[in-house]
């Protein structure tokens, strides 16, 4: 064989080989590849199971949040009803004199005229002396007790709501 036809065939068996080692390579890093793929879709389906997990405990909680939520506001809705019949009940029972509101006089008050009518010395109600007062003013003074009321249930609704918000 003449020596081109060596160099040819010594540079063509040297091109087969690279090729060969080129397709080995190409093979060992693909399967590093396919591993490494594996590793990472392992981690990711393990950090989404636990982001999952998260979420629904996050979720149970927000439920038993708003349950207790809307028993305090049952409760709070009911008490404010509760009070608000009776605050009407207070004032028709004051419209119809069935209920008189009276204040205590101070009797050894020198500036005290007894401007107001006291209640009769005969009544069944014995103590200090009463002077009832009239029926616009009674009913002025429970309104203002009313609003007192209400406001005081409302605030304990604001309370209960950021004991349980705050919990």
């Amino acid at each position: 064989m003449p020596l081109s036809g060596r160099i040819w065939a010594v540079a063509l068996l040297m091109a087969i080989s690279a090729a060969a080692s080129w397709q080995v390579q190409v093979w060992r890093h693909g399967l590093a590849f396919e591993r490494q793929a594996a590793r990472h879709s392992e981690v990711l389906n393990r950090q989404s199971q636990a982001a999952l997990g998260q979420y629904r405990a996050e979720q149970h909680r927000r439920q038993a949040l708003e349950q207790q939520l809307q028993a305090s506001d049952q409760q709070h809705t009911r008490e404010l009803n509760d009070a608000q019949r009776h605050q009407v009940y207070l004032r028709d029972r004051l419209a119809t004199a069935d209920v008189r509101l009276s204040v205590l006089l101070d009797a050894a008050d020198p500036a005290n005229s007894h401007a107001m009518p006291a209640t009769a010395a005969g009544g069944v109600v014995h103590g200090a002396t009463r002077g009832r007062l009239d029926p616009a003013h009674a009913q002025r003074i429970i309104g203002i007790t009313d609003a007192g009321d209400d406001g005081l249930i409302a605030l304990r609704a604001c309370q209960a709501y950021v004991q349980v918000i705050s919990r």
